[in-house]
């Protein structure tokens, strides 16, 4: 489902490529060019939409696309209202007005995408239960770096320090830590930085669908067994399908992602766990709540979504059923559930409809 996405995307990029030349077209000085040389105009016309659009290559063809299509809505948008004003004005106006306004506006638009990809802000989640936690548990939950899109190994090793200054007693990494486009000096440099994590319980590690690999070993330069091993050697505890007891009063249990089809029921996994302790579980897709919830867990958290990262890529998630939230804190029973919108995100270097977040969850 989601490569006919992708594939009505790139299709609606193309249409919009033609859509902007013939925009860039209208300008004065390019439209009077073309009076005497017609196919130099266009050629001109062609290399502004080029420019503007094609250098995002250098990030990779999605940013070009994301570019192309929001500049090409706007545009189509400006140019709407600026008939509506011809009509009621009664005249015509010799500069390209809303060609300009679409650019401006198409630019600021994206510089917000962009801050809110690159800045890391922290949401609070308070969680109360009737079970002995002590004297509290502070989780912290990061997901989806992506290694390699807005965070390389150092940047995501600054992350850990801001961490650590939120004093957690347990940090959760819910999937998507690596991605196909990730470098192994990343990957371990990221690793190491985990494994430097102080706290009272440790650091809890399930993988996501994107750290598999979906083009095998030969393309990136590590493997996920090169992951495990590396989590392995900094004191990362990785779960696969398996619950580990965290002090006195809590379970972590690790669920593989959704995308394996080996992958256990949870009612399986939890099973024969001692419900008198508080259970948290990590599941990277948020899409088996009924069956969570009815196995009586505590606490789901998950990654995946990344919050519909661009408008309106959560919306269309619900509606074709591929998740059953895309942000935020929900209660089903006695279960709670929190999908974070990740600490970077897949393959675009821009977030309009959420933000990147570290997550502090206190249980009580």
């Amino acid at each position: 489902m989601w490569l006919a996405i992708f594939g009505v995307v790139l299709l609606f990029a193309v249409f919009g490529a033609v859509y902007i030349v013939c925009g860039f077209h209208r300008f004065s000085a390019i439209k009077k060019l073309g009076e005497e040389h017609r196919f130099i105009s266009w050629l001109i016309a062609a290399a502004a939409a080029v420019l503007i659009c094609g250098a995002w290559a250098i990030v990779n063809v999605w940013s070009v696309a994301v570019v192309m299509i929001h500049l090409f809505i706007i545009w189509l948008i400006c140019d709407i209202a600026a008939a509506v004003v011809r009509r009621i004005r009664g005249k015509k106006s010799e500069r390209n007005i809303a060609g300009a306004a679409a650019i401006a506006v198409t630019a600021v638009y994206l510089g917000f995408g962009w801050f809110f990809a690159h800045h890391i802000c922290i949401t609070n989640y308070k969680i109360d239960t009737d079970k002995d936690v002590g004297d509290g548990v502070r989780v912290v939950l990061i997901a989806d770096s992506h290694l390699g899109i807005t965070l390389d190994g150092e940047r995501f090793a600054e992350q850990m320090e801001r961490i650590q200054a939120l004093g957690p007693d347990m940090v959760i990494v819910a999937g998507d830590f690596v991605d196909d486009e990730s470098k192994k000096a990343d990957m371990l440099r990221s690793c190491e930085a985990l494994g430097s994590l102080d706290t009272k319980y440790g650091v809890f590690f399930a993988l996501g669908n994107h750290d598999y690999g979906y083009y095998g070993d030969d393309y990136r330069d590590f493997g996920p067994d090169d992951l495990k091993a590396a989590l392995k050697e900094n004191g990362v505890t990785f779960l696969a399908d398996r619950t580990v007891t965290a002090g006195e009063h809590l379970y972590v249990t690790g669920r593989c992602d959704r995308s394996i089809e080996q992958r256990l029921p949870i009612a399986d996994l939890v099973k024969d766990l001692d419900s008198s302790r508080y259970d948290i579980v990590i599941d990277h897709q948020p899409n088996d709540y009924d069956a969570e919830a009815a196995a009586g867990v505590d606490l789901v958290l998950s990654g995946h979504t990344h919050g519909g990262p661009l408008i309106p890529a959560g919306q269309i998630g619900l509606l074709i059923g591929a998740n059953d939230r895309v942000y935020g804190h929900e209660r089903r029973d006695t279960t709670d559930f929190i999908v974070t919108s990740g600490i970077s995100g897949w393959a675009l270097p821009f977030k309009t409809g959420t933000v990147s977040e570290i997550v502090v969850i206190d249980i009580e």
